[in-house]
């Protein structure tokens, strides 16, 4: 069984982060690790508060895993602050693995969850680590500078464009664009979309996929998933996807 790490932050709600990592590398039958980068409280409606796990605890979790387990692929996921991100990249300097990074830097409801520091650190020593980093089309304008040099391969998520169709922009480090288009369905529970197609993306990967391939099928992974979802009920605002 391949094994994929989830290095991210703690949804109680169950419907992002670490949580929701897990039921994605689940589904796509892998084992699914995880090292806890913060601990939130957030639901359906927003997230409320956020605490950096200190960076002496994050080092520590990474030490345990990657001392132990093989892995086949990690997806990086909030990254509070530059003393975490600082240990990840430390900590993944040598390691030969598929590297998926989904910068969360504002959450849905406009929480901010990575601090102003970090996003330069972060640029300039974790990018060149990945192999695929993954903003949305807020994130992406904040990033534009690293979009226009590319160091590593971004795929620029569409969800946020006005549009019948999601069209997620796949730019590699040599220039060359590819599109994956997909319908957009009209739900209300896409709380966890972008956690759920960076680890279904490190999960193919990690089963051996190419990363065009490995996007596209986490895009389909993610679709029948909103689809799957649009009429659940769970919590009072913006619902978690059903994998």
């Amino acid at each position: 069984m391949e094994t994929v790490l989830t290095i991210a932050g703690s949804d109680p709600s169950g419907g992002a982060g670490i949580q929701q990592d897990l039921k994605v590398i689940t589904a796509h039958g892998c084992y699914g690790a995880t090292v806890i980068t913060a601990l939130t409280s957030q639901n359906t409606l927003g997230v409320q508060s956020s605490m950096s796990v200190p960076p002496d605890v994050v080092a520590s979790q990474l030490h345990a895993v990657l001392s132990d387990l093989h892995l086949s692929a990690i997806k990086i996921g909030m990254i509070p602050d530059k003393a975490v991100a600082q240990v990840i990249v430390e900590a993944l300097k040598e390691v030969q693995v598929p590297i998926i990074y989904d910068p969360v830097m504002i959450s849905t409801s406009g929480y901010q969850l990575m601090s102003s520091d970090a996003i330069n650190y972060i640029a300039e020593q974790l990018f060149p680590l990945c192999t695929l980093v993954t903003p949305n089309l807020p994130e992406a304008e904040r990033l534009k500078d690293q979009l226009e040099h590319p160091c590593t391969a971004f795929l620029v998520k569409g969800g946020h464009a006005q549009s019948t169709q999601m069209t997620d922009r796949l730019i590699m480090s040599d220039g060359t664009v590819s599109e994956f288009t997909t319908e957009k369905i009209a739900s209300s529970n896409l709380h966890g979309t972008g956690c759920t197609l960076s680890s279904a993306i490190a999960s193919n990967m990690a089963l051996g996929n190419s990363l065009p391939k490995a996007i596209s099928q986490a895009k389909d992974f993610i679709t029948a998933a909103i689809r799957r979802s649009a009429d659940i009920s769970i919590g009072h605002g913006n619902g978690p996807l059903q994998v």
